[in-house]
């Protein structure tokens, strides 16, 4: 298992930055509906009670973090829908570090960030994560 202990670091002028995760530990940000079960949405979160894990979502998320990789669920849920949310992520067995709400809603997400961002997007199936090549929006030089 990996150790998530924060390493320091430094920008160009060798003032003090964010510190970052050592380099074989990933950080993942995992959304919850129609990725690790099936597209609830806010408006009925009743059906929390009886909808089921992706079996293969479950298995692997809970190898990552067995792998010492950070796994941290982000969803569009609002903070009133976390108890739920929670109790649920618990009784199907997810192992996780952290759940982070109000992602905003409607997809075609744009992240911005001075960190390396890895974008994936789930197509009906977990596995492995594969390095392909891919076309990708960058600011200009």
């Amino acid at each position: 298992m990996s150790d998530h202990t924060l390493k320091p670091a430094q920008d160009a002028q060798g003032l003090n930055a964010s510190p970052q995760l050592p380099d074989d530990v990933k950080n993942y940000l995992i959304d919850i509906d129609g990725t690790v079960t099936e597209d609830v949405p806010n408006e009925e979160p009743e059906r929390m009670a009886t909808c089921l894990p992706f079996e293969d979502a479950l298995e692997t998320l809970n190898r990552w973090y067995d792998e010492g990789h950070i796994i941290t669920f982000f969803t569009s849920r609002t903070e009133e829908h976390r108890e739920v949310t929670e109790t649920w992520l618990n009784k199907h067995g997810f192992k996780y570090h952290g759940l982070l709400m109000n992602k905003p809603r409607g997809g075609n997400y744009h992240w911005v960030d001075n960190h390396i961002v890895r974008a994936t997007r789930y197509e009906g199936r977990f596995t492995d994560l594969v390095r392909e090549q891919k076309t990708v929006e960058v600011f200009k030089s």
